[in-house]
This record gives structure tokens, sequence and C-alpha cells, in this order.
């Protein structure tokens, strides 16, 4: 992809892969991989930053035989995805007004 995404991008496509169910770090990834390009060390990072402001909580189920941890949004997470989505609506349009000549 020839557009890099910001922080804040990256948190909201997160935080919403993780309201679609509690999910598990690699399966995020491949979800968020759909959307964007990351990488496995990028994203680790990003779901530690969003346990550690209580945004997302973490909870660990044995997957054949071994640990495997779960993320879960928060309702902070929630409230903070609902502004995401609120000003994504208004990004989008005003990009496309510039891009596409969308009114």
């Amino acid at each position: 992809m020839v557009f890099a995404a910001g922080a804040a991008l990256l948190d909201a496509v997160v935080l919403s892969v993780v309201s679609q169910g509690g999910t598990y770090g690699y399966k995020i990834t491949q979800e968020v991989r759909n959307v964007m390009e990351v990488s496995e060390s990028t994203l680790y990072p990003v779901l530690r930053r969003l346990q550690k402001d209580h945004l997302l909580e973490t909870y660990d189920m044995e997957f054949q035989g071994r640990n495997r941890r779960y993320y879960k949004i928060t309702n902070d997470g929630i409230l903070l995805l609902d502004k995401y989505r609120s000003e994504w609506i208004t990004y989008k349009k005003n990009i496309d007004s510039l891009m596409l000549g969308q009114v």
C-alpha cells in the first residue's frame, strides 16, 4: 500500500477487529493485514499499549496444549472506537471530496 497508516488509524483498526469478538494476536494480525500492511513486530506493541491504556484486556485459554492469549475490548475501548468511527466518517468524506471530487 502506498499510504502509510498513522498510529491512530492502526489503533482504530485493531480496536475494530477485537470488538467483533475476543480473538488472539495472530488472528488480529491477519485481519489487520487484510486492510493494511503491518508486521507482527508493529502490531504486538500496539496490543500491549492498548492493554496498558485499559482499552483492551487479555485472558489466556489453552489451545492444543499451549496457552493462547486472547484480547477483548473494554468499555473504554468501545467508547474510543465509537469516537474513531465518528471521526472516520468525516475524515473519509473530506478526503473523498479532495481526491475524487465527491461532495
